[in-house]
């Protein structure tokens, strides 16, 4: 069953084949993904990499986080599922964004 890794502290020049061919060292690659912002479509400095097997992820894990790529130390750890609800206008969700039960100050 594949696996799906996050890879953080990402060189704003890193492509998805560069962490496709590192990941590669240790396992089969299914995926290699790199986040851009919408508006300008520059790297967000992480990505995503989803590797073939669970034995093939952890050994990416244990062997390349920390590791350096485009002179920077790279994080690798388990995707966490993504969230459901973003808590953007319209949710039930009010925490830190000026809901009912905000402090007032006049």
């Amino acid at each position: 069953m594949a696996k799906k890794l996050y890879v953080g502290n990402l060189g704003y020049n890193v492509t998805a084949d560069m962490m496709r061919e590192l990941f590669a060292t240790v396992g089969e690659v299914t995926s290699a993904t790199i986040i851009t912002d919408r508006m300008s479509n520059l790297s967000r400095g992480f990505g995503f990499v989803e590797m073939g097997t669970d034995p093939a992820a952890q050994e990416a894990i244990s062997k390349l986080n920390g590791q350096e790529l485009q002179g920077r130390r790279i994080t690798v750890a388990e995707a966490r599922p993504p969230r459901q609800d973003r808590g953007g206008p319209g949710s039930d969700d009010q925490r830190g964004r000026g809901g009912p039960d905000r402090d007032r100050r006049y």
